[in-house]
């Protein structure tokens, strides 16, 4: 029964992180900057444009659906030919990897830095972080929000955003101002 249900979350989870329809994102950063101002232990926020993005961005009322931890040369060096693998994320289909900073550069991103940690405390999310490499994405957590992925839709299939209007007190609706 385990090798059905592994079958069937498989099957979902390379459905689901297809992409989606809609505008595709514009980066918001230089490679070369982001590489000289990002740290380890930064979690690098992405803004996901695959049909689960979508329905985790509906959920959170975010932007960003997707994160990875920067670890910086925690990997060692990379092999001749390859870019260094600085980032640890989890991945629907592959599982917990490790990529280079390329593999988002062309993508809507954000940097959030943590504070307060000491550098042991840091040390050891890195090291945690690294030792998950290899371990297999929790399909379980496709079960609960699954019922979304029927009513969520991107917004630009209409063309317009109706989630950034509000009420005016005439009756009349208004973009929200940001």
């Amino acid at each position: 029964m385990a090798t059905v249900l592994d079958s069937l979350g498989h099957r979902l989870a390379r459905f689901l992180t297809g992409p989606a329809r809609m505008a595709p994102t514009l980066a918001t950063y230089d490679p070369r900057l982001l590489a000289g101002v990002i740290r380890p232990g930064d979690v690098l926020l992405i803004e996901g444009n695959s049909k689960v993005s979508v329905a985790i961005k509906y959920l959170t009322q975010s932007t960003w659906s997707h994160a990875a931890l920067y670890v910086g040369d925690a990997l060692g060096p990379p092999h001749a030919g390859e870019e260094p693998r600085v980032l640890i994320e989890a991945d629907l289909n592959a599982g917990v990897r490790a990529v280079p900073l390329s593999e988002y550069a062309e993508r809507h991103t954000r940097i959030c830095r943590p504070v307060g940690l000491s550098p042991e405390d840091l040390q050891r999310v890195i090291d945690y972080a690294v030792g998950r490499i290899g371990h297999q994405y929790d399909l379980r957590n496709l079960i609960d929000i699954s019922p979304y992925f029927r009513v969520v839709k991107p917004t630009i299939e209409s063309g317009f955003d109706y989630r950034a209007l509000v009420w005016k007190e005439d009756g009349g609706r208004e973009p929200l101002a940001a």
